[in-house]
């Protein structure tokens, strides 16, 4: 999800890489989960993150949707899958009633990331420290690495480049035609390549994922001769 503000205004001014020491580590966030609250749809998630839900709460993305655990929202023209806020204070739809997290193991990307977040250029990453969002006021320092607990963080980082390209493209196909057919049939074939087919679990992601970008890019370029 894009955000339309200055890195100024809402980090340090910094940018890190993976070897870089920030001032992220909230000691186990003590009891506190205001960072799970009040999020609205931010919470978007990427492919990755249903293939590690599915392996964590042995449920498909339909079912998630069924039991009003995440949602379906428009972000910047494509259709995509989000957590779900619930109640009076809304609460992430997976905290416990201490309010802890019940999926911390397989929790999303961006829950990984908190306090950091992406800043995307010339098609790579670095990341930034979000100055205002954790009330936390004596976080200590930690590699990034560590920090956003992720295995094979090349291959991670491979993906996250690649997929932000992907949707920058549906995006640039949809914008000022959001209603029309051809936007339809985009974010159809986004959620049913790579959201409602459900993944192995006990397979790699990455070549799942591989496969699936492989199936995508076919079906881009068959309509793209199509429409010439």
């Amino acid at each position: 999800m894009k955000r339309n503000v200055s890195l100024e205004e809402i980090s340090d001014g910094r940018l890190y890489g993976y070897n870089d020491m920030v001032k992220a580590d909230c000691h186990g966030c003590r009891g506190c989960y205001q960072c799970c609250t009040g999020m609205g749809n931010s919470i978007v998630l990427d492919p990755c993150d249903i293939w590690r839900l599915q392996a964590g709460t042995g449920k498909t993305l339909q079912e998630l949707l069924e039991e009003g655990r995440v949602e379906l929202n428009v972000v910047d023209g494509c259709i995509l899958p989000n957590l779900r806020m619930t109640g009076k204070d809304e609460r992430c739809s997976f905290l416990d009633s201490s309010g802890r997290c019940s999926i911390h193991e397989s929790r999303p990307g961006i829950c990984r990331l908190f306090p950091l977040g992406r800043c995307y250029q010339d098609g790579d990453f670095k990341y930034f420290l979000q100055v205002h969002e954790c009330r936390e006021n004596n976080r200590s320092k930690v590699k990034v690495s560590k920090w956003i607990d992720t295995p094979r963080q090349q291959e991670a980082h491979r993906f996250l480049c690649g997929w932000h390209e992907l949707l920058g493209r549906i995006e640039r196909q949809v914008t000022g035609r959001e209603d029309s057919a051809q936007a339809r049939d985009w974010n159809l074939a986004l959620l049913k390549i790579f959201y409602f087919e459900p993944y192995s679990t006990d397979q790699d992601f990455y070549k799942q994922y591989q496969e699936r970008l492989r199936r995508f890019d076919e079906l881009w370029e068959h309509t793209s001769v199509e429409r010439q």
